[in-house]
């Protein structure tokens, strides 16, 4: 069985940086073959997908975050990233990190934008960005 663990989450101003990390376990052998993504969401707001890397480089950003956010992965230590700048009030929401795992055991290539086609998903972290 997969389990995803966030961990990096807390309290920082505006304009201050955090970094995100998600370790999978339960997968060594097929990790790479994921479609891994970041969603967020805040109090009263739809969830909303902040970053995708799917298993051929492929990566996607919410518009709101791009030039700010890095998505990255370490295959080798099934550990995925996400790198925040620049953050912003906005930001602020828990965010979870997904595992989209295609039926046949091939490389996902398609990113889901919905949380609902993702696998597995970690129990979130709390980013809160203050004025």
């Amino acid at each position: 069985q997969v389990q995803l663990v966030e961990s990096g989450g807390g309290s920082v101003q505006a304009g201050g940086s955090l970094r995100l990390a998600c370790v999978a376990s339960g997968t060594t052998y097929t990790y790479s073959r994921y479609c891994m993504a970041w969603f967020r969401q805040a109090p009263g707001k739809e969830r909303e997908r902040v970053a995708s890397y799917n298993s051929v480089g492929g990566i996607s950003y919410l518009k709101s975050v791009e030039g700010r956010f890095t998505i990255s992965r370490d295959n080798a230590q099934t550990t995925l990233y996400l790198q925040m700048n620049s953050l912003k009030p906005e930001d602020t929401a828990v965010y979870s990190c997904a595992a989209q795992v295609r039926r046949d055991g091939g490389y996902c290539t398609f990113s889901s934008p919905t949380l609902t086609e993702y696998n597995y998903t970690g129990q979130g972290t709390q980013v809160t960005v203050s004025e």
